[in-house]
């Protein structure tokens, strides 16, 4: 059954509504309200639009933006990312960002590090292998 194009622009009005507040406390009733859809109708239709539900793109949101800040080599703790993004607990925060990313925010900020650092002793070593093709030897045409 098609979704009314009504109901989809309030959703995704509510999908930018996360983007634009995913570092603040916000609900399932925060999020429902921008839509000005019932929790219930609301989380069926997000799900079924964006095929996650409304927290747990929140929660991607979050992790996406930590990922960058701790890629950033920003001079924040792990519990000021933590706190930046929008998680009230280091804890969840750490098991989230592991469960997403495959390794613990702390292994994820070193690893990050050391690829800069690799980044600028051998570029070569970093750059996709089938541009270095094309920058060394470009095809004829």
């Amino acid at each position: 059954m098609p979704i009314a194009a009504d109901v989809y622009k309030k959703i995704v009005d509510a999908k930018v509504f996360i983007d634009d507040h995913f570092d603040s406390p916000i609900d399932l009733d925060a999020i429902a309200g921008e839509a000005c859809l019932s929790r219930y109708h609301f989380h069926r239709m997000f799900r079924r639009i964006y095929r996650r539900t409304p927290h747990q793109y929140l929660t991607y949101k979050r992790i996406d933006h930590a990922r960058r800040i701790l890629a950033a080599d920003a001079h924040c703790t792990v519990g000021e990312v933590c706190m930046q993004v929008g998680f009230e607990s280091i804890g969840s925060f750490s098991l989230l960002f592991k469960k997403e990313t495959g390794v613990a925010p702390g292994e994820f900020r070193e690893a990050s590090r050391h690829l800069r650092v690799q980044a600028k002793e051998e570029p070569r070593r970093v750059i996709p292998f089938c541009f270095i093709d094309e920058i060394v030897a470009p095809k004829k045409q």
